[in-house]
Formats: structure tokens, sequence, C-alpha cells
């Protein structure tokens, strides 16, 4: 319904006129504020290359430009939900455009890379609003179930394309001016979205029942940030360093506390009940594996093509057409599948195709910079994830009673933005640990001037091998850059095959997993399904959108 100050609550689907008042300025607004906030989420892909030439960053501070961005989304997106129920869905999406301007505009003027850091943590924090924001604010003005699903689809097209576009828009930019020319056009789309927001968007609140949940909040953050620290730090600082050591130690103890709060809690941000569904558990456990793959595997063909091998930013970007695009083209025929095929046999078909094309990128040359071969493995990966992205809400919403598809999507969201957090830092791991050993292999079975293997023994402990593969020509240490560009080719191929090792587990899971969950069946596999108090159905969560 409409309150007196033009506010909208979110109703259940209802039958009424064929629009709500408000619908198509609503879709309008949500459209252009999830696609800046996927800009801002691809922008750096098709720039690492130049951050590390320009800024002298070595691996795990590369790591940190995309980890920090998904960390804050992934920390605060439970919250977030809530505050936009509680204080407005425009408003929240508001804040967060807004975040999202001063994050670029940081990263714009960024002197070093731990500036540059803290603008991808702005923008992940702008980005973690925009996204629940929009949506809610969407279905709160959609009439009834299928024209959210319509609103949804759009929606998601245009998060699809803004994943799509922005490598390429940052290559293009980066290459007639600077990298920081990318972020400033970034600053002024943010402006355009908070334009189109205010004065087209309708804003609704939905604050029944609604409260925050701090403990569960604080110890999530906590737990998981120090975690993927000791993860991007390990490889480089040492896995027995101090700092590591606490870092997941003490990681480790507030996400047992986590567990612990939100098994008590009132209104917990995580309802860990939904577990006892057996389709729901596999269909998580699958979405924060599959997604870690996918992730993974874009991080490490953007470190492949620009830090290893130095190629320009708009040749680094094309690949990502392929490896992000089908999710955009492709979202009528999934749609159509989803309505013809077991969304199960989706998932364990898109997980497979994503793990032959990181196979297949396993055994590119690193010494070759033609873009040829790189074509069938993205295209593979690109069309797996389309199959795969949709699937998995998909199936979270069909295994529970639908009072409790609100809960199961945003769940589910949430775990799938964990497995696109967990990609770059997995990656980074195992790539620059592996690298780090074989140079170090590398480095004492050659033959070097001892002036020339002293210099880039130095380098390599400083910054890592990709430091020494950044060495211009007659630099102390540059004679050694093919040993580092091979020892780096290593390390990143078997990051891919854990990408390909994690995609087949993911298929796996849903291709066995789900044997004998009967299409519909709520509980999953009989059992009663778990029926957390005071969570019903909400409409900002049920569509479960596709998100990158």
């Amino acid at each position: 319904m409409t309150l007196n100050n033009g506010t909208t609550t979110s109703p259940g689907p209802t039958a009424g006129a064929a629009r709500m008042p408000g619908y198509a300025g609503t879709l309008a607004a949500a459209c252009g504020a999830v696609f800046v906030a996927q800009v801002a989420n691809a922008l750096p892909a098709s720039l690492n290359g130049l951050f590390q030439q320009d800024l002298n960053t070595h691996g795990s501070q590369l790591t940190w430009i995309t980890a920090a961005f998904m960390i804050a989304v992934v920390c605060f997106e439970f919250t977030f939900g809530v505050l936009g129920d509680l204080c407005g869905r425009r408003r929240l999406v508001l804040a967060g455009t807004a975040l999202v301007a001063v994050g670029s505009t940081v990263a714009a003027l960024a002197p070093t890379v731990q500036v540059l850091w803290l603008g991808a943590a702005l923008n992940g924090l702008g980005a973690g609003a925009m996204f629940p924001g929009s949506l809610t604010a969407l279905t709160a003005v959609t009439r009834d179930a299928r024209q959210r699903a319509h609103a949804v689809a759009v929606w998601s097209g245009f998060l699809s394309a803004g994943a799509a576009v922005s490598p390429l828009l940052g290559g293009v930019f980066a290459r007639i001016g600077s990298w920081r020319g990318s972020f400033w056009v970034l600053v002024g789309l943010t402006l355009i979205s908070m334009v189109l927001t205010m004065t087209l968007a309708t804003e609704s609140k939905a604050p029944e029942g609604r409260t925050l949940d701090v403990a569960g909040q604080v110890t999530f953050a906590l737990g998981l940030v120090l975690v993927l620290y000791g993860a991007v730090e390990g490889p480089e600082s040492g896995w027995t360093t101090l700092p590591v050591i606490l870092s997941l130690v003490l990681g480790a103890m507030f996400l047992a506390a986590f567990v612990v709060v939100e098994l008590g809690a009132e209104s917990p941000i995580f309802d860990l009940r939904l577990f006892r569904n057996r389709a729901f558990a596999v269909t998580s456990a699958a979405a924060v594996v599959g997604m870690l793959a996918f992730l993974g595997a874009c991080f490490a063909t953007s470190m492949w093509l620009g830090p290893l091998q130095h190629q320009d930013p708009i040749r680094v970007a094309l690949p990502f057409l392929l490896l992000q695009g089908p999710a955009f083209l492709l979202i009528p025929v999934v749609s159509r599948l989803l309505h013809r095929v077991a969304p199960s046999w989706l998932l364990t078909s898109g997980f497979a195709l994503m793990a032959v094309g990181c196979l297949l990128c396993a055994r590119l040359d690193v010494t070759d910079p033609r873009l040829g071969a790189i074509v069938a493995p993205a295209l593979l990966i690109g069309v797996g994830f389309a199959l795969t992205v949709s699937s998995v809400t998909a199936v979270a919403l069909g295994s529970v009673p639908p009072r409790l598809a609100g809960m199961a999507s945003a769940t589910t969201n949430m775990l799938r933005d964990l497995g696109f957090a967990l990609g770059p830092v997995v990656v980074g791991a195992v790539a620059l640990s592996g690298a780090g050993s074989a140079f170090t292999t590398n480095l004492s079975g050659t033959v070097l001037p001892a002036a020339e293997a002293s210099a880039a023994r130095e380098i390599a402990a400083a910054g890592g091998p990709i430091a020494v593969n950044s060495l211009p020509p007659g630099a102390p240490g540059s004679a050694a850059h093919s040993l580092a560009l091979d020892a780096l080719g290593s390390g990143f191929s078997t990051a891919f095959l854990v990408c390909a090792a994690a995609a087949a587990v993911a298929a796996a899971l849903t291709a066995f997993g789900m044997i004998g969950v009967r299409a519909g069946d709520p509980a999953g596999d009989g059992a009663p399904s778990p029926v957390p108090p005071g969570h019903g159905d909400r409409p900002e969560t049920a569509a479960g959108a596709a998100r990158l």
C-alpha cells in the first residue's frame, strides 16, 4: 500500500492494476544503479597490469584490490538488506551510490596501492548497499510473481551488461589517458545514477519484525576479514609468520563465535536451520565452490594477460566479453530452460563446462601473447556461468516452502558472493606460492652472472617473481625475467587447475547430492522444513537475481 508521504510498504502479490504506481521509473532507476555497481565491481579486471606498473605492486597487493571489493559486499550484504527495510530502499541506494562516487574518487587519486584498496573497499560497501536496495525497491512495486520475474530478468540483464562492459570501458579509457580516467568515468556514472534514483524511484519500506543482528554482523565481518587476510598474505609473507598465524586463528575463532551467535539469535542474519534441508545445503555448497571457480578463473585471466604478459588493457578486456557476456545474452534462453529442464541438471552442465574451460586455460602457454587460444576456454567458462548463476537460486527457492523463499534466496545470494570473494584469494594464494617456489628453484638451477642472480633474488624476496617479471630491460635482475615468467606461468596454470577442480566438485555435488530429491519437494528429502520464527517471504530476496 502507499502511505501519505508517498512511501510504499512491501505487500505480498495482490491483484490490481497492471502496474503499481512508480513501476517504470523504479525499474529504470534500479537498472541504472545495478549497472553502475557492477561496473565498479568489474573495472579492475583489465587494469591489473597498469596497477602493477604504475604503483609498483606485487602479487598479494593486486589480489587485495579485487578482494577488498567483494569482502565488503559479503560482510554487510544482509545488514544492508535490513537497513533498507528499516530506513527505505531508495535512501539505501542513494547512500550506496554516493559511497561508490567517493570510493571511485579515492581510487582515481590514489598515490599508492594501499589507497587504491581503500577506494575498492568503499566501492564494495556502496555496491553492497546498491545490489539489495535496488532489487528490493523494484520488487516492492511489482504487482505479482509474474511481473516480479520479468522485472528481475531486466534487472539481471543490466547487471550482466555492467560486468561485460566494465573491463572494456576500463581498457578504452586507460588507453586514451590513464587508468585513473576509468575511475573518473565511474564517478560520472554514479552521478547520473543518483539523479535517476532521486527523480524516478519510489521509496518503500518494510520495517515490521526487522531488527539488526549486531553481534552476528560483527563476528562474521571480523572472522571473514581475518581469515582472508591470512590467506592472501600467507604466500608472500610466509604461512608460519606470526601475523598470518594470528589472523587465521583469530578469524576461525570469530567465525565459530558467529555460528554460536546465530544459533541463538532472535533475528539472525544467517539462519543455519535452513541447512537441515538437503537440497538447499547441497545447492549452497555448490554455489560457494562453483562461484569460487568462476571468479578465480576471471582473476587468473586478468593476471595472466596483465601483470604476466603485459598486454594492452583493451586486449585484456576482450576475453572478459566471453567470460561475462553470455550471462547477459543467454538470459532468455536460460529463463526458458528453467521452465523445461530441472535446474539441478543446468547446474551440473554449467559447472562441467566451467571445469573444461579452466582445464583448457591451464594448458595455455604464458609466452604466447595471442588471444586466439583463450577464446574457446573463456567461452566455455562464460556459458557455464550463465547456466549456473540463475539456476542456483531457482534450486534454492524450489527446495523450501514459499514462506521461507526470501530467507533462502538471501542466504544463497550471500554464499554465492562468498564464493566470488574467495576466488581471487584462493587463486592468488595458489599461484603466488607456486610461482615463488618455482622461481627459487629455477634461479638456483640456472647460470646467471652473480650480480644479476643476487639482484633478482633480492627483488623476488621483496615483491615476488611478479616484480622480477616487470623489471625493464637492463635493470639489475632483469636477466632473470624469463625465469620469473616461467615460474608465474606455472603458478597460474596450477591455479587454473584448482578452479577446474572446484568446478568439477560443484558439478559432482549437484549431480549426486540431489539424487532422490523430487522436483518441487520443498523439504528436499522428505524431512520437515525448518521454520525460522519471524521470517516470511520478503519481496526483495525472493527473486534471487543473478549477481557476479
